[in-house]
């Protein structure tokens, strides 16, 4: 490959890359092209996108951004995923193609999270945490518990002051 056409793909996948604040790094060794094919298709109705890149390019395409860190210490091939709401999705998604039989040989290589490169096992421990949608769930049910609470206090002394007008005024006062 020519040193014009690398420079072309590097600058396209900079671009690609652009805005990208987060993304896990994994192994295809060994999945062969159908699967490979298949597995692109069910990661892209997930919103999650997979490139497989030169280690070299990637590092040219990433220098002076957040992601840059995930290079540092990667050898081997490797391609780089990308995408879904969080990593934290995109991290349980990945895990749980690492144990589908039939993709032998897909192993989480790393990953990166606000400039902060992660082995392959701190990142399978990022799949453990809620993920944003869970996170926000969380949240309102602690909210929502709280003024349901609240709620129900008001409601219950207002119950109380107005039983206890009607009693008065069933006494005539």
């Amino acid at each position: 490959m020519s040193k014009f056409v690398k420079q072309l793909v590097t600058n396209d996948i900079a671009k690609r890359l652009d805005g990208v604040q987060y993304l896990m790094l994994v192994g295809l060794t060994g999945v062969d092209a159908n699967k490979t094919v298949n597995l692109r298709a069910n990661l892209a109705e997930k919103g999650i996108h997979l490139r497989v890149i030169k280690n070299s390019m990637a590092k040219r395409a990433t220098e002076g951004t957040p992601l840059a860190p995930a290079f540092d210490n990667m050898t081997g091939a490797y391609a780089l995923c990308w995408g879904a709401s969080d990593i934290v999705a995109l991290a349980k998604e990945l895990v749980k193609l690492t144990k589908d039989r039939t993709l032998q040989g897909f192993e989480i290589r790393g990953a990166v999270l606000d400039g902060e490169a992660f082995g392959p096992a701190q990142a399978i421990e990022v799949s453990k945490w809620p993920t944003r949608e869970e996170q926000i769930a969380i949240l309102l049910g602690q909210i929502l518990g709280v003024g349901a609470t609240l709620s129900g206090q008001f409601i219950a002394f207002g119950g109380k002051l107005a039983s206890q007008i009607e009693k008065l005024a069933e006494k005539g006062e």
